[in-house]
């Protein structure tokens, strides 16, 4: 018999999101491109970042049309490491932030499918902390939950602003995933060194 999920947060209905996820204004538009893989993803932490702003979509597929960035009155910025955006005279207009979600090699699989999103001005994380994403191994210092990439985005272009409210249902998960597998577990396949 197939579990019982959430329509809004896609969790397993003993297990729901919604009553942490915030509704959080933002100036800057979030627009997550999702791979189609991490869609049906039991940790999508990007549906959760997007389910807390409401200045934010996702999109799914591997392929996407251009007008999805070229929106009049924003400026589309990417969010994925690279040469960050020049800081020319000032555009008081808000950005569009584009946020590639699927692990590295299919975040970096999107890009190369569609070159202008790749074109695209780049945002940089200026400091990133360790990511509390302890369910899965980063494949380096820096990388974060797309959640976690897209609150210290919005904290770093709209200071003092604070979204860290959208990593309550994050932390909520994770620790509830750690439950369920044991402590024994956790430590024997996940815990850090």
């Amino acid at each position: 018999m197939p579990r019982v999920c959430c329509d809004r947060c896609g969790r397993p209905q003993g297990h729901c999101l919604c009553g942490l996820i915030p509704n959080l204004q933002s100036r800057t538009r979030v627009l997550v491109l999702q791979h189609p893989s991490e869609a049906g993803h039991a940790l999508n932490t990007a549906r959760l970042a997007v389910l807390g702003l409401a200045n934010a979509e996702l999109v799914v597929g591997e392929r996407f049309d251009a007008s999805l960035w070229q929106r009049p009155g924003y400026r589309p910025c990417l969010l994925f490491p690279g040469e960050p955006e020049p800081s020319t005279e000032p555009d008081d207009s808000p950005r569009l932030l584009i946020v590639p979600d699927g692990t590295w090699r299919k975040a970096r699989l999107l890009l190369h499918l569609n070159p202008t999103l790749a074109a695209l001005p780049r945002v940089s994380l200026s400091a990133t902390g360790p990511s509390n994403y302890r369910l899965r191994k980063a494949p380096g210092p820096g990388a974060l939950a797309t959640v976690e990439a897209i609150v210290q985005a919005l904290e770093q272009l709209e200071a003092p602003a604070q979204f860290t409210d959208l990593l309550k249902p994050f932390d909520a998960l994770i620790e509830g995933q750690i439950r369920a597998m044991g402590a024994e577990t956790y430590a024997r396949n996940h815990q850090r060194q």
